[in-house]
């Protein structure tokens, strides 16, 4: 009973210390979509992740720009994304999506911005638990976490690669689609070539005959 309320206290004090903002969102044609996210303490670990699952040629162009406008990652047309920066000064940090290359295609973009601090909560000593045993129960908690973000991450990955696979099996149905109906009225119209070209043999014939 111990150890459980142990732990709840552990995941009460490590939780403020990440921010996380992770949204879908719709980016259309010539736009350009900014989000922004406040660094408190310096030195803080800012992770930046991103992936098309939809539009165009599943790519975009990026950008993290830091409170003092100066560029710390960008990118031209890229299809994903996952960095890991540390924080040089407090401040805003700005996170720009570019789909200013599409002249017509609309694209939806998973991203997430996390703002984790590397101080450790200092916790109240409790009674009958050593600190030995505290620090082997938080160390247990941090790698739970990290192990957490590692299958969140990777289910992001399976689920982009499946919305592009199904983009692409669409996109192949509407090209044999389109294939067929030309493949179609090509038919009909050799059909109706070789009955004309028939008509005019016979009717070429019979002014002969006459």
């Amino acid at each position: 009973m111990k150890l459980s309320t142990l732990s709840c206290g552990l995941l009460a004090c490590i939780s403020p210390l990440v921010s996380a903002t992770a949204l879908t969102y719709k980016l259309g044609a010539n736009e350009k979509a900014c989000f922004y996210s406040w660094v408190e303490n310096k030195g803080a670990k800012v992770a930046f992740y991103f992936a098309v699952q939809s539009g165009g040629s599943f790519d975009i162009d990026y950008e993290v720009v830091g409170p003092q406008d100066k560029v710390i990652l960008d990118g031209q047309k890229e299809r994903q994304g996952d960095f890991v920066f540390t924080a040089g000064e407090t401040g805003e940090y700005r996170f720009c999506f570019n789909n200013e290359m599409s002249t017509f295609a609309e694209k939806f973009v998973d991203f997430e911005i996390a703002v984790e601090n590397e101080q450790r909560a200092s916790l109240p000593a409790k009674q009958g638990t050593s600190p030995e045993q505290t620090s082997a129960l938080e160390e247990s908690i941090f790698k739970l976490s990290g192990q957490l973000s590692t299958i969140t991450r990777n289910q992001k990955y399976f689920r982009t690669r499946e919305n592009r696979n199904f983009s692409t099996v669409r996109s192949t149905e509407r090209r044999i689609f389109n294939f067929s109906v030309i493949e179609s009225l090509m038919m009909v119209c050799m059909a109706g070539l070789q009955v004309f070209i028939v008509r005019f043999f016979f009717q070429g014939a019979r002014k002969g005959y006459v």
